[in-house]
């Protein structure tokens, strides 16, 4: 008998699906948060990547000795999924080679992924993926390596789909801080925090566009961090709009009270997990013509929409159906595949 066809192999037409990652991505950047972090994601579960900061972590002059430490810790005992990140010093910075060429050549797997800061212009971004290609191919790492890019220049915005276009990104992040800081007063302060944050019509716009040039290239939109720490409700809301008003699906942390609440906000919930498991299932059995739900006519389009509700709940974390966890038994289901390369053994 014939095994019915999965999602991703009939709803993209033989192209990529679009990324998918977890929904957090926490930031560490001494030794003691990096260790605190890690533990946490163990206990967790892959639900949240951790970055390990080179750029903000690194006291000045000490800028190898933390990328040896950054080194020490990725493929350790520590890192358990292999979703550990690196955000590396920017393009002006001396140390940003240096960065690289220290983490990749010693640490007992290569990163889930490396964050550039502070870029400028797509030739830049370019430029660094390169150099991350070279070093990847000289320290015999299989597969390439994931690139997330900061979007907190004018430059970098006026370049942003040029830059989300480039095939080693696999996400944009949003430098909200920077970014104000960048106009030299003519926003205010307030842009920096919520409200405001989502209510100044120059960041409203720098969020939409990130936002639009991922989703136009099949890329991620993480959006910025939230500056609370003890009212975990205004990072929950914070993370409820940055998904339901502007369609970002990742968000970051920098305290560790904050990953849950991200989380819960920005993953499908129960309702909405159950009701895509029961149209793709109806599809599925009606060969993924068009078929009629609770009273509402679907087709390919809407499956597709659906089918990313349950790859974004799988990435997550959150318990699936037993009636579609068969979607997720290959990569091919599932889509790209989201952990880095391993090291060659020969």
């Amino acid at each position: 008998m014939t095994r019915p066809l999965a999602p991703a192999q009939v709803l993209f037409d033989g192209d990529t699906p679009p990324v998918v990652l977890p929904p957090c991505d926490h930031y560490a950047g001494s030794e003691k948060l990096m260790l605190k972090s890690l533990s946490l994601q163990r206990e967790r579960g892959p639900v949240f990547d951790v970055t390990l900061d080179c750029e903000d972590g690194a006291a000045v002059g000490q800028e190898a000795r933390h990328a040896e430490l950054v080194a020490s810790l990725i493929g350790s005992e520590h890192d358990a999924f292999g979703r550990v990140g690196i955000r590396i010093h920017d393009y002006r910075h001396d140390a940003w080679q240096e960065d690289l060429r220290i983490i990749l050549s010693e640490a007992r797997r290569p990163p889930a992924y490396v964050t550039l800061p502070k870029v400028r212009r797509a030739s830049e971004a370019t430029e660094m993926c390169a150099y991350i290609e070279t070093l990847r191919r000289r320290d015999n790492i299989q597969t390439p390596i994931p690139v997330h890019v900061l979007i907190e220049t004018h430059e970098a915005l006026a370049d942003v789909f040029a830059i989300a276009a480039l095939p080693p990104v696999e996400a944009l992040s949003f430098g909200l801080m920077d970014f104000v800081s960048a106009h030299h007063g003519a926003i205010p302060d307030s842009a920096m925090r919520s409200p405001g944050q989502f209510d100044h019509p120059l960041v409203r716009r720098a969020k939409l566009e990130i936002a639009a040039a991922c989703h136009a290239h099949g890329k991620v939109a993480s959006h910025n961090v939230t500056t609370e720490v003890r009212d975990m409700a205004v990072v929950a809301n914070d993370a409820r709009r940055a998904r339901g008003e502007f369609a970002y699906t990742r968000m970051w942390s920098i305290h560790p009270a904050q990953i849950e609440p991200i989380v819960d906000a920005l993953m499908p919930n129960d309702g909405e997990i159950g009701g895509a498991a029961e149209i793709l299932l109806a599809a599925q059995a009606n060969d993924w013509g068009p078929i009629r739900h609770a009273d509402t006519l679907h087709d390919r389009a809407s499956y597709r929409y659906y089918w990313s509700v349950l790859r974004r709940a799988h990435a997550a974390g959150r318990p699936l159906p037993p009636s579609v966890r068969d979607f997720f038994t290959t990569s091919l289901h599932s889509g790209k595949t989201l952990t880095a390369g391993v090291r060659n053994a020969s």
